[in-house]
């Protein structure tokens, strides 16, 4: 069973003084196998750290019956996490901010866990890239992502450009539910109206940084992570432009990775956490997390 989490970063890193709200399965009825990682879940832009918590659907609950912590936050400007400004790539400031609470994070729960393994979906998957590709002073063990490609098709970063000028966007749920979610039959009856307790707004910077100069400098920041690295990209991803070549293309950028294995997920779209698939692919995730720290333990 899962709890809201607050967590407050004192010190002088770049996190000093922010505080971040979120969700774990951390309590007294977790039962933490001893070869166990901690598991740090990043959400992508529209959603809060609730993507990670729907019912049938959730990766704390999955983690939680193989013994794995997962503590999911909210990136800064979502739900109750500080506000986060950046006059560069909002998306490098939130790995830079979030890399430091990790730390902190790792302080207060990483006791009997033998390292970190982050998950990212979508945004959060390239902050979590990002985040990876950085030197941390707490033990990093593996990168899994979804969500997050080589390109996007050439009239998404005209369409997310022209949205309002405002700071954040509430992404009208027809709109939303086209873009994230795969054709009838890759979902249960429940979706996609079980999915809208997570949704929320979305920084328009974030959306213009993962379409723009996310994609320029994708390769060389997924080219600085030298963890192993597990990705896979949904069939019907309608964010990006998705195929086999594309796959290949964005596993081929992991030039100093100890391993990768990226693939696409057939059916599913790009949530692919929302989707008949979800079990078995949060189940890839986590048995990942485990090989990652049982190499580590052994």
């Amino acid at each position: 069973m899962s709890t809201p989490l607050t967590h407050s970063v004192n010190g002088s890193g770049a996190a000093s003084g922010f505080s971040f709200s979120g969700r774990t399965n951390i309590g007294a009825d977790l039962d933490v196998r001893p070869d166990a990682p901690l598991v740090i879940a990043l959400h992508g832009g529209t959603y809060s750290s609730e993507y990670f918590d729907i019912a049938g659907h959730s990766l704390l609950d999955n983690a939680a019956e193989r013994g794995i912590p997962v503590i999911a936050i909210d990136r800064p400007n979502y739900i109750d996490s500080s506000p986060l400004t950046s006059e560069g790539s909002i998306i490098l400031a939130n790995a830079e901010v979030i890399g430091d609470a990790i730390g902190s994070i790792w302080e207060q729960y990483g006791a009997g866990t033998t390292g970190v393994v982050l998950i990212g979906h979508s945004i959060g998957g390239a902050v979590a890239t990002a985040i990876a590709a950085t030197p941390q002073s707490w033990p990093l063990l593996g990168l899994a992502t979804s969500g997050c490609l080589v390109r996007v098709p050439a009239e998404s970063a005209g369409a997310w450009a022209a949205l309002p000028p405002i700071p954040m966007i509430d992404l009208p749920v027809p709109m939303k539910n086209q873009l994230m979610f795969g054709p009838a039959e890759t979902l249960d009856d429940s979706m996609p109206a079980a999915s809208y307790p997570s949704n929320t707004l979305v920084p328009k910077v974030e959306l213009l940084d993962i379409t723009g100069a996310w994609i320029e400098r994708r390769a060389e920041t997924c080219g600085r992570v030298t963890v192993p690295v597990h990705h896979r990209q949904a069939e019907f991803d309608h964010l990006w432009v998705t195929d086999q070549g594309e796959v290949d293309e964005y596993r081929a950028g992991f030039t100093s990775a100890a391993s990768i294995d990226a693939r696409l997920q057939p059916g599913a779209g790009h949530c692919i956490d929302f989707h008949l698939p979800s079990s078995e692919f949060q189940g890839s995730q986590l048995d990942f997390a485990l090989a990652c720290a049982v190499k580590v333990a052994a």
